[in-house]
């Protein structure tokens, strides 16, 4: 039985041990905090294939620059001198090509609704029980002509990738939703996504895990990896070490820093996304992200959810509540009579986001380590890729053919070393 160490117990991370405890294999998941919130808890809860373009596209990075200064942009990028930091926005700004961008739409694609199968697996097993899922699908609400004709760009890519999606009139959009704002003037329906409330599946795949005996490390910080013929053969934390047969890396936003211990080069930087929660009725059916706003909504098991921006700033937890109330303003904007109220927004959280350089996430094996994998940068993919990482991971430990081609994925397409 190979004994398995996973670093990191986001959703990557606990797919990973899902799929490998299914496989037999003994798993211990170490992770810095208690599991109880972060980015896999925060999220807007999609599992969107609708989400076919990726973050690193023509004319990010210059949004980013413009708004260094605007504290409650959408997308934020706070002033710093961090040479990491430098070295991954170059990355990113030779990421963003049309071609790189054309590329990667079947990868990302592919690998969402590889996921889609694998929630469905999940559930059907009845491992954790009945959680949340509805395939609802996703609706994006405009305002402007603008928006609608940037997005119709996008409706075109993906009904020729085989997806569902449908363009509303005021009208038609009206029947889903009737109260949205005099102004919202359309929407467009992907009907191919699903959503489900973070939080819970969280807690539920960790209690069946720990009861399935998988170990917990909680609040265990690793410090060091100690490695001896291109092998990982000690994991060692601010208490302890361990011996480990295989090592996964999905660490999210600190797997760059992990992988400089082993001099990898997994250009990782934190993209920090905050979210409100509201137990009120606020009479919102459907998911929705309001295009001009950037802000995600989501009805939830028992709430409603409004989640967004993309603060470039570190790897802190500081909550910014320019940017909290932007959110909220946001919602108001695209719904009548919403208003988040002050408690609610002294109630938001944060989490940070892995993001890549090109919008990809790296998985796969390093050429000169034998038994690590390195499953994180999903930006804010991780929930819609999930599951579907967790099934790579565990292919490509017991070396099996993976269920979709990995090479996209490719943790040394950024150099090999730092």
């Amino acid at each position: 039985m190979k004994n398995i160490f996973v670093i990191g117990g986001g959703i990557v991370g606990l797919c990973t041990a899902y799929f490998l405890h299914k496989e037999g294999c003994k798993v211990t998941v170490i992770d810095k905090s208690s599991i109880t919130d972060g980015a896999s808890f925060v999220n807007a809860g999609y599992i969107s294939p609708s989400h076919i373009i990726s973050l690193a596209s023509p004319g990010m990075l210059k949004l980013g620059l413009q708004s260094m200064f605007k504290k409650d942009a959408p997308f934020y990028m706070k002033a710093r001198w961090d040479v990491s930091f430098f070295n991954w926005a170059y990355q990113f700004y030779k990421s963003a090509t049309y071609e790189k961008v054309r590329k990667a739409i079947p990868v990302i694609k592919d690998i969402s609704l590889l996921s889609m199968d694998l929630y469905n697996e999940i559930m059907k097993s009845e491992d954790l029980g009945t959680f949340y899922w509805k395939k609802d699908g996703l609706l994006l609400l405009y305002k402007t002509q603008k928006a609608a004709d940037k997005e119709f760009k996008t409706v075109k890519i993906a009904l020729k990738e085989g997806l569902e999606v449908t363009n509303l009139s005021r009208e038609q959009l009206l029947e889903l939703e009737p109260h949205v704002h005099d102004d919202v003037k359309g929407g467009f329906w992907y009907k191919c996504d699903a959503h489900s409330t973070p939080n819970e599946f969280m807690k539920k795949m960790y209690n069946f895990l720990e009861s399935s005996g998988v170990t917990f490390l909680c609040n265990e910080k690793v410090v060091d990896l100690q490695v001896e013929n291109s092998k990982i053969t000690k994991v060692i934390t601010e208490r302890s070490a361990f011996e480990v047969d295989e090592l996964v890396i999905a660490a999210g936003s600190w797997t760059g820093i992990l992988s400089k211990k082993l001099n990898l080069n997994i250009p990782v930087q934190a993209g920090k996304g905050y979210s409100i929660n509201t137990y009120r009725d606020v009479g919102i059916n459907y998911p929705a992200v309001l295009m001009e706003s950037k802000v995600a909504v989501t009805p939830m098991k028992g709430f409603t959810r409004f989640a967004g921006t993309m603060e470039f700033s570190g790897n802190n937890n500081i909550i910014r509540p320019e940017r909290v109330r932007a959110i909220a303003k946001a919602a108001g904007s695209y719904y009548v009579g919403l208003e988040l109220n002050e408690n609610e927004l002294k109630e938001a959280k944060c989490g940070l986001r892995p993001v890549s350089p090109d919008g990809l996430p790296f998985i796969g094996r390093p050429p000169q380590l034998q038994n690590l994998v390195v499953a994180a940068g999903h930006a804010m993919m991780g929930w819609s890729m999930g599951p579907a990482t967790g099934k790579l991971v565990c292919e490509i430990i017991h070396s099996k053919k993976p269920s979709m081609p990995i090479e996209p994925f490719s943790i040394t397409r950024f150099g090999k070393s730092q």
